[in-house]
């Protein structure tokens, strides 16, 4: 077969491919047949570089060689091939063949991914080989069903690593599979898990003169990936910089060109002026992407009405985002709006924006008449005013009264509802002093602001008080909105009706509010009591399965237990606002004498036997003591409220500090005060630290712990063996070795483990 081969040269091969009309003609069988597992390794090395050759030629060359049955089998058979050469030609010829849509689905099924994946695992191949290989993957990863099937291999990771490689051909061809695997939303998760959005971030980070078409890759793969909320995270936190020194295409260079034209000795006709400015000003908002450029060659409908993102270094996104807020077009002011919103995942990228005076540009656009500019300015705002600096900026702004008066239209959107109350929630928090916060001090001898506008005073005195302090004036117009009837009862309709997170923050807010007597009054007034009530009715606050409902709920929390314990955490935080806002409401006495305290009693109890979180049972449990030193003898003392408050709040908290605290001072006075409550002989205490999980956290104590700190755990694990239910649980959290070595320790307390040993079964 050499001798046949050495006749047949590749010259003649090139000039077959060239020269026939019929490309089936010539030599295409012979060398299909020298691909032969029965040939000589030689042979087949020969024909198939032959062929890769041919192939070269394009699809009629493609087709001569598919026409023969089994030639795609034989060559990817080839790659098992020690030899380098073999291996680079029967990976070419498939990245040939592959090239062609119609035989996609012929090379995938003849094991070529899996083959290709034995071959990248190899330690030590030829950057030829590399780059015939993975372009032969891309070729292939146009489909999307084996975009799947390399995602979920163990290809990612080789190609992955492929990125670290010098031939800047290879890296192409890697970051070109990607750009396809991206394409496919199931591919998302698995590829944010490799690591890929770091490492595309790097390519375009790097300092040195990438290929345009690695960059272009790596930013389709990050633009495709930040098409999901989380991974658009991810990807502005790579915090990408901007490494070209050179100037943009249609960027200031031009942009200046066309304004230094203005000079009236300037030999350019005015029309080719204003068309310089007008296409550099279009083009520097497509390119931002905060418009659409007509594309003729664009046929597709869905592509243009589809959202479309740019990457951006961060500074000159901060700087383009803010400008475009000055803009007439509503579209590319909604948009930029928008990618402020986005951008806004951490301190640095908020203060960013209030440096560049985005604040100033959003706050008077809450008034622009365009929905979806509001509505984009009002998301913005909302991620902006998480940060205080920034929150203090947004009310010198003078949002509040835009802001008050939105949530009073029944008709907004429940989301739209939700990021107005964050941001009032931020600005209006309960911790700060309300009155300092609205006005800073006494005008001619006056009481402050806010007790002005509680007391309601006439039109000439807000008109005096407006000409003595104009600062003021605008600070008693926003305590007026805020206890405007009609937004306080869109608060309390909120606690009636919304969701546990919307209800928090209308709680927070009616907190805000509640600082005086007089505020008090105009909060009662519009049934606060009722959306109370309904706080605390919350559904997972329901005992028993007694109905179809609860039996659904029962389901529910059975299948899916992570968004029933995510529900349960934000009922749980709702409830711990509404208790802090009746805790503040019940120290007015207009307030807690017609208020139903057996109802609310009733309400927290249940509340506190419940699963919320434990962080959140503090306020129940104050509002629970604050009920029942009010009502007097209407306490039950069959089921003192104290008692329930010590068993379902206090014991559990101890035993959280004991557990989880890295102070051993803390812990320390947790579990003194834990062996108090015990001593005293409340009911069910010791029961209540053993459901709690005590045990083990009270048997570590006594092995490390100081001298009260083992006393105490000591009495506590003594009183505990009283009840012989709890002995397996003493002797499996280690509790005999940790007495015995205190024992013959002869330590201070060595008595007392002695007595605690002779109760357990040893």
């Amino acid at each position: 077969m050499m001798d046949v081969f050495r006749f047949v040269k590749l010259q003649d091969i090139e000039a077959s491919r060239i020269n026939s009309s019929h490309p089936s003609d010539g030599y295409v069988a012979l060398f299909v047949r020298m691909l032969g597992l029965d040939n000589d390794p030689l042979d087949r090395e020969q024909a198939v570089i032959a062929l890769r050759k041919y192939a070269l030629g394009g699809r009629k060359y493609v087709d001569a060689i598919l026409q023969f049955r089994g030639s795609i089998n034989l060559t990817v058979n080839l790659l098992k091939s020690e030899s380098s050469a073999t291996c680079e030609a029967a990976a070419g010829l498939l990245r040939m063949v592959s090239s062609v849509n119609v035989y996609i689905d012929l090379v995938a099924e003849s094991g070529a991914v899996e083959e290709i994946t034995g071959l990248l695992r190899r330690p030590s191949l030829t950057s030829d080989v590399k780059e015939q290989s993975i372009s032969t993957l891309w070729n292939l990863s146009v489909e999307e069903k084996l975009r799947v099937k390399i995602a979920y291999s163990d290809l990612l990771p080789l190609l992955i690593k492929f990125l670290e490689d010098e031939d800047i051909k290879v890296k192409e061809a890697v970051g070109g599979v990607l750009a396809n695997l991206a394409l496919s939303h199931s591919c998302h998760k698995i590829m944010v898990e490799a690591g890929v959005i770091a490492n595309m971030a790097k390519l375009l980070k790097a300092d040195i003169k990438a290929s345009k078409v690695l960059r272009k890759e790596a930013k389709s793969v990050l633009l495709e990936l930040a098409k999901d909320e989380y991974y658009k995270i991810l990807v502005m936190e790579e915090e990408i910089e901007q490494n070209s020194k050179s100037p943009s295409r249609y960027g200031a260079s031009e942009l200046l060109l066309g304004l230094n034209i203005q000079d009236k000795n300037a030999n350019v006709e005015e029309a080719t002026m204003y068309a310089i400015v007008g296409r550099t000003q279009q083009q520097f908002l497509a390119r931002i992407g905060a418009i659409e450029m007509e594309d003729e060659n664009k046929s597709n409908s869905e592509s243009l009405s589809s959202g479309r993102f740019t990457v951006l270094p961060w500074m000159d996104g901060v700087a383009r985002l803010v400008l475009i807020l000055e803009l007439e077009d509503e579209s590319a002011i909604a948009r930029a709006a928008e990618s402020i919103a986005d951008a806004s995942i951490n301190e640095h990228m908020r203060v960013s924006f209030k440096e560049a005076g985005a604040v100033k540009h959003l706050s008077r656009l809450l008034h622009h008449p365009s929905d979806a500019v509001r509505l984009g300015v009002i998301r913005a705002l909302e991620r902006l005013s998480a940060s205080n600096d920034v929150c203090q900026r947004i009310e010198a702004e003078g949002v509040l009264h835009p802001l008050i008066n939105s949530p009073k239209h029944s008709e907004i959107s429940e989301s739209l509802t939700d990021m107005i109350l964050n941001i009032l929630a931020w600005i209006l928090d309960p911790s700060k002093e309300l009155k300092s916060k609205l006005y800073d001090g006494p005008v001619n001898g006056s009481k402050k602001g806010w007790d002005t506008t509680c007391n309601a005073p006439s039109a000439e005195k807000m008109d005096e008080i407006h000409i003595l302090n104009s600062t003021s004036s605008l600070q008693s117009m926003h305590a007026q909105d805020l206890l405007d009837p009609a937004f306080l009862a869109r608060l309390t309709e909120i606690l009636k009706t919304s969701s546990p997170h919307s209800q928090r923050k209308a709680a927070s807010i009616l907190e805000f509010l509640s600082v005086t007597e007089p505020c008090i009054e105009k909060i009662i007034s519009v049934d606060i009591e009722s959306g109370i009530d309904a706080v605390f009715c919350h559904k997972f606050l329901k005992g028993r399965i007694n109905s179809f409902s609860s039996l659904k709920l029962w389901v529910f929390c059975t299948v899916k237990p992570e968004l029933h314990a995510l529900e349960v955490e934000e009922a749980g935080l709702a409830i711990s606002a509404a208790s802090r806002l009746l805790a503040r409401l019940l120290d007015s006495e207009k307030f807690r004498c017609p208020v139903d305290s057996s109802r609310f009693t009733k309400l927290l109890r249940r509340i506190l036997k419940s699963t919320i979180p434990l962080h959140n049972k503090d306020w129940v449990a104050a509002c629970l003591v604050k009920l029942s030193s009010l009502s007097g003898s209407n306490v039950d003392f069959e089921n003192p409220i104290n008692m329930e408050v010590t068993l379902y709040e206090t014991i559990p908290r101890l035993i959280n500090q004991i557990k989880s605290s890295v102070s051993p001072e803390v812990q320390e006075a947790a579990v003194v005060e834990l062996n108090r409550i015990i001593s005293e002989g409340v009911v069910d205490s010791t029961r209540a630290v053993a459901v709690e999980g005590g045990i083990c956290p009270l048997v570590k104590l006594i092995e490390k712990g100081n001298g009260r700190a083992i006393e105490a755990g000591l009495a506590i694990l003594y009183n505990l063996s009283m009840d012989s239910e709890n002995h397996s649980a003493i002797v499996a959290a280690g509790a005999v070795p940790a007495l015995r070595r205190i024992v013959l320790s002869q330590r201070p307390q060595w008595m007392r483990a002695l007595h605690l040993l002779r109760t357990l079964p040893t």
